[in-house]
């Protein structure tokens, strides 16, 4: 990948995603809507990747937001266009096959808030902050906020997040259900890094179907509990089933492949 605005570190079958726009608080551009569109889209289907964390570059920012220079002369039309694309890419972000983790190192507002909420599991800092600020800009949200922020936090909640463009702490939206653990400062990717490799040890077809049931709760076209049944068939044939059973008998640790 050769994308300036997103560092890539891959460690065994595991990612780090950096956005690095550090001078801009890495907020979210066209470069790195490439940038994220290509990763995803090129490691979809690779079953040997059992992880990914994204964080921000330097100490301020997860991302602070979207690059509101770059949109700021759209008109309706392109305004629609970028807020659908950034829709599916994150779509591509929900729908990944392995777990996506947001090691959260500060502001998460606007874009940055909804990329962490696309991911599976969010882990945050202690000085992390997180808002949908777009009523403050005349705006609404663009990248599914006013959506998945009330499957998160409720829309008691969310409505007055959404409503006053005000922040919340970690501590507030560790409580709300927003993120899943606090970690010590600097600690956001050693403490996702440690949940992907508890995760991993799993089976990892199994690991890919609980995602994709979890989403299917959200998605009105599917009918949740029939995608389950289905699912449930179909890891059950598996041979990483019938691998974790004889290990569970035979009281060792099971052999995954996959398969």
């Amino acid at each position: 990948m050769d994308y300036p605005e997103l560092i890539v570190e891959r460690s065994d079958d595991i990612f780090i995603l950096k956005i690095n726009r550090p001078e801009a608080l890495n907020a979210l551009n066209i470069k790195v809507f490439d940038a994220l569109e290509y990763f995803f889209t090129t490691y979809n289907n690779d079953l040997s990747v059992k992880g990914v964390v994204i964080t921000g570059s330097g100490e301020k920012a997860f991302v602070a937001g979207a690059d509101i220079k770059e949109f700021m002369d759209f008109d309706s039309s392109e305004g629609a266009k970028l807020s659908k694309r950034g829709q599916d890419i994150f779509f591509k972000i929900e729908r990944f096959h392995a777990p996506v983790i947001a090691a959260v190192n500060g502001f998460a507002l606007g874009g940055g808030c909804e990329l962490a909420m696309a991911c599976h599991l969010r882990i945050a800092g202690p000085a992390a902050k997180f808002g949908q600020p777009e009523v403050n800009l005349g705006l609404v949200p663009g990248y599914g906020g006013s959506q998945r922020l009330i499957q998160y936090i409720g829309k008691t909640k969310a409505m007055k997040m959404l409503l006053t463009g005000e922040m919340i702490s970690a501590e507030q939206a560790l409580q709300w259900g927003l993120v899943n653990e606090i970690s010590e400062a600097g600690g956001e990717i050693d403490l996702s890094l440690s949940l992907l490799n508890k995760i991993k040890s799993k089976g990892p077809l199994a690991i890919k179907k609980t995602i994709s049931l979890v989403n299917d709760f959200f998605d009105n076209t599917k009918n949740g509990f029939e995608e389950e049944y289905k699912d449930f068939g179909f890891t059950l044939g598996s041979a990483d089933a019938k691998e974790g059973s004889r290990a569970f008998i035979e009281k060792r640790k099971p052999l995954f492949k996959g398969i």
